[in-house]
């Protein structure tokens, strides 16, 4: 299928300009529409490029936006000052593409990777009739009770966080390496120049650290249907993570799939035929449930099987918006939640 790449600038309610891009598929009208949120110091243009290029030659429209201080929008480099910043702008971005004529009457859905995981959960706990379903993969909803920084700790760096908040102090392990197996792959990451690859900021850090604990005391709270997938042997999240996600949710169609040997990257990390594996089972997701009644902004749930783990524009304009380890050891990474608050993921 035919696909037409766009980009955008807008900016935020804060006057910050921000960077959108869309894949549609050119010749028919999508299927539904998927909302794009990437993972901590990434970014959509190039990063996500595959995958959504692939969803949309699948039949979806697919959009993205760059974090403020993520990728290609304006910012300081990664600096979080407010978690519900990026969700703001994403509501913001989301919405207005879903009330615009032509889709109105399509499916919404979110995919969130890593710490796009808690944005997507947080865009739904901020409005949880609008959005039909999610799809997140190695999502950062939760802190392993392995390595939860202790409450000292926490309120140590929070005294301090308003008068250094933008210091790269808080040291961490290099994420590409742990994140990404395919070592082709893992330098073609590396060479994104739109990837923050330095330290992260004190501020950056604590704001994730919150809206992580936030998620973790609310996962009863989602109730939309989604699909959770992740790699046993990742370390840069948990998949205990996951499985929390999938257990404690109120959601009645909810998935959650493991994939052996596989890494944090499932989507951008891995060999081909494993990222076809992934996204396969991505697509037959989405394709079960694109046909659902978008009235009153609800999709009617379905009950999964209940078996549990392992079940199944070109131009530019401004405008404005308001357990496996496979031998590897696990240590501080930013990303995801592994590590003590050196990475207060």
């Amino acid at each position: 299928m035919e696909v037409q790449y766009q980009e955008e600038y807008l900016r935020n309610s804060r006057g910050v300009q921000i960077f959108t891009c869309r894949w549609i598929p050119r010749l028919s009208s999508p299927k539904a529409l998927v909302f794009l949120c990437h993972g901590y110091g990434m970014e959509c243009s190039g990063f996500m490029r595959g995958c959504g290029h692939r969803l949309a030659t699948s039949g979806y429209a697919v959009f993205g936006i760059d974090y403020e201080g993520h990728g290609r929008s304006s910012g300081a480099r990664c600096y979080i000052k407010k978690f519900e910043n990026i969700v703001a702008d994403c509501y913001a971005f989301f919405t207005s593409i879903a009330v615009e004529e032509e889709y109105r009457d399509k499916c919404r859905f979110l995919y969130g990777e890593s710490m796009g995981g808690a944005v997507a959960l947080l865009l739904h706990k901020k409005n949880p009739r609008f959005w039909n379903g999610a799809v997140l993969v190695a999502p950062m909803c939760k802190i392993s009770e392995k390595v939860k920084p202790h409450p000292l700790v926490v309120n140590l760096l929070t005294r301090v966080e308003e008068i250094i908040p933008k210091w790269k102090i808080v040291p961490t392990k290099d994420v590409i390496n742990s994140a990404f197996k395919d070592p082709i792959k893992r330098e073609e990451i590396r060479s994104n120049k739109l990837i923050y690859q330095d330290k992260p900021r004190l501020k950056t850090a604590l704001e994730m650290l919150r809206a992580s604990m936030s998620l973790e005391d609310s996962l009863h709270e989602v109730t939309l249907p989604f699909f959770v997938l992740h790699g046993e042997a990742d370390i840069v999240t948990d998949p205990e993570v996951s499985r929390a996600l999938y257990e404690k949710a109120g959601s009645r169609d909810k998935t959650i799939k493991l994939y052996p040997g596989m890494w944090h990257g499932l989507t951008s990390g891995e060999p081909d035929e494993n990222i076809q594996i992934v996204f396969s089972d991505i697509i037959n997701w989405l394709d079960k449930h694109a046909e659902g009644d978008t009235a009153g902004f609800q999709l009617q749930s379905t009950r999964s099987n209940g078996n549990g783990v392992n079940e199944r524009f070109n131009g530019q304009k401004t405008t404005t918006f308001s357990n496996r380890k496979e031998g590897r050891k696990s240590g501080s990474y930013l990303c995801g939640l592994k590590g003590r608050l050196q990475s207060a993921m």
